[in-house]
């Protein structure tokens, strides 16, 4: 009886496993495929991917200092008549660069004009009154000799002479001075530099001490003031020391090539509240582009760092413990945190995490991971 429950149960297991032979059962088809498919799928997945490597390069590089800086101009008056009168002609229009000495405005100067004419007459009728008493002197000194004038006149005569030369004397002191006063019925261009917006028509009637008729300011060469901290004053004393300080001047959205300058100042205290101290460096600023008040950004050249180790900075990535490279390690990928230093065109200083032999993976970053296989392909 038990072998015939036996050999039944088995009849059927074989009828059953024929049967799904012949309907192709899914899941026994499936059963049958997958242990191919998986091999090939883990085989794949092992293989070493190619990605592009950087050997870690040595150089010297400069040590730069970047600060946000503000223009201002060397030199900038408030154009301000010392004579009253009206506005005759503005020779220069407004917003015009100017050279030293060029006519900016013109005053009427016919007031200016009679009081010269008036006080040269009156200095020139003390001059003949002058000369008619020298001569009545030179006379009174014979008549004295024979007794013919008395010692009186002759002292009055004298004392008529001196009275005359302090009258002339007095009047070239006010033609001079009447020159002058027309002198500044024309205003000029105490210095090269450029005119701002016009407060006194053609016409206006100006006061001496009034409103200011215009601004001028110099714009070349030109002043970037910053405010370095005082642990980088150290720095910059240092390189000021060992010769001058060369400075880089570029403006936010501009793509041309920076302005070149140099540090001409550094304040004598260093502010308390702020830890900073001003500085200043001049700009030639010969195209004029720059103009006071406009802010600016400002590199200073303070040294050169020898044997620094440099990686692309394309090949750098961050997470949460920092920035990081990877790196070929026994044919496999390795993660190596890394310090930065200063940045010299596509290429970054790294002053801890990376030796100089270090092969740099440089491509592919977003498809490799720590321990990954790879290939390494040196970069052209």
């Amino acid at each position: 009886m038990r072998i015939w429950k036996t050999a039944t149960a088995l009849t059927l297991i074989a009828a059953a496993g024929a049967f799904a032979w012949f309907r192709g059962d899914p899941a026994l088809l499936v059963g049958l495929l997958s242990k191919p498919a998986d091999a090939a799928v883990e085989q794949a997945a092992m293989q070493a991917m190619p990605v592009p490597v950087t050997g870690v390069v040595k150089k010297t590089i400069p040590v730069y200092l970047d600060y946000a800086a503000r223009t201002e101009a060397i030199r900038s008056v408030a154009l301000q008549a010392k004579v009253s009168g009206y506005i005759l002609d503005q020779p220069a229009t407004d917003g015009a660069d100017v050279r030293q000495g060029d006519l900016l405005y013109r005053i009427d100067p016919r007031d200016y004009q009679a009081v010269l004419a008036q006080v040269q007459a009156q200095t020139e009728r003390d001059q003949a009154s002058l000369d008619y008493a020298k001569a009545n002197l030179d006379r009174g000194s014979d008549l004295t000799k024979t007794g013919f004038l008395s010692k009186d006149s002759y002292q009055q005569r004298a004392s008529a002479v001196a009275q005359g030369e302090a009258t002339v004397v007095a009047g070239k002191a006010a033609i001079q001075a009447a020159e002058i006063n027309l002198g500044y019925t024309v205003i000029k261009a105490p210095f090269d530099g450029r005119l701002g917006r016009n407060q006194a028509p053609v016409g206006t009637l100006i006061n001496v001490g009034g409103t200011a008729l215009n601004t001028l300011v110099q714009i070349s060469p030109i002043y970037v003031t910053f405010a370095p901290s005082e642990a980088e004053l150290v720095l910059i004393q240092k390189a000021k020391a060992e010769g001058p300080v060369t400075a880089e001047v570029t403006v936010p959205g501009d793509q041309g090539p920076p302005r070149k300058g140099e540090l001409t100042f550094l304040d004598n205290q260093v502010d308390h509240t702020t830890g900073t101290i001003i500085a200043r460096a001049t700009i030639a600023n010969k195209d004029m582009s720059l103009l006071p008040g406009q802010y600016v950004n400002i590199r200073l050249l303070v040294g050169e760092r020898p044997n620094s180790l440099m990686v692309p900075q394309v090949a750098l990535g961050s997470n949460q413990l920092g920035k990081f490279v990877y790196v070929v390690d026994q044919g496999k990928v390795g993660m190596r945190l890394v310090d930065l230093g200063p940045t010299e065109g596509p290429l970054v200083s790294v002053t801890k995490g990376v030796a100089e032999g270090d092969q740099i993976i440089s491509g592919n970053l977003q498809k490799i991971g720590p321990g990954m296989p790879v290939t390494p392909v040196p970069e052209s």
